[in-house]
């Protein structure tokens, strides 16, 4: 796969074509992101938090949560910056499917492709489709899925 171009900041709804592809920055996985994550959400499954227990699971080893993995992906959605501004809401996942683990130290980065658009010219703005496809540095899909964001029409 060549290259994707960087994202052109603050996109508004008529800028966006099926078909547009954005790659994110890359992000490593921590042992803290895991570790807050747990007291944020409340989630001390053993399968996050205890490292002896974990040895015991098909996975071997301590992983992230899936919901984590998720955030982190739409972090590093928005940090490409081409809803920068312009979203006006994030409406919907779609779809989502936890393909693999994330593991503590994995690092990770986000394609994404426009799917859909609709315009919504009442409220001057539009619906897109956005794909997500979560690689991590081996080069799997970790997590994929599609969204539906809420961006703000061309002022007049």
């Amino acid at each position: 796969m060549s290259p994707l171009p960087p994202a052109q900041r603050g996109m508004y709804f008529e800028e966006f074509e099926v078909g547009q592809r954005v790659k994110s920055a890359a992000r490593t996985v921590t042992e803290t992101d895991i570790v807050l994550f747990s007291g944020l959400s409340g989630d001390f499954n053993q399968i996050h938090i205890d490292a002896e227990f974990s040895k015991n699971t098909p996975f071997g080893a301590r992983v992230a949560h899936g919901l984590l993995g998720l955030s982190i992906a739409s972090g590093l959605v928005v940090q490409t910056g081409f809803m920068e501004g312009t979203i006006l809401a994030f409406r919907e996942v779609n779809e989502w499917k936890f393909i693999k683990p994330i593991y503590i130290g994995d690092t990770i980065h986000v394609e994404t492709e426009v799917k859909e658009t609709k315009a919504l010219p009442r409220i001057g703005a539009g619906s897109i489709v956005i794909a997500l496809d979560v690689i991590n540095h081996k080069a799997d899909s970790v997590m994929k899925g599609t969204w539906t964001a809420l961006i703000a029409g061309r002022p007049k």
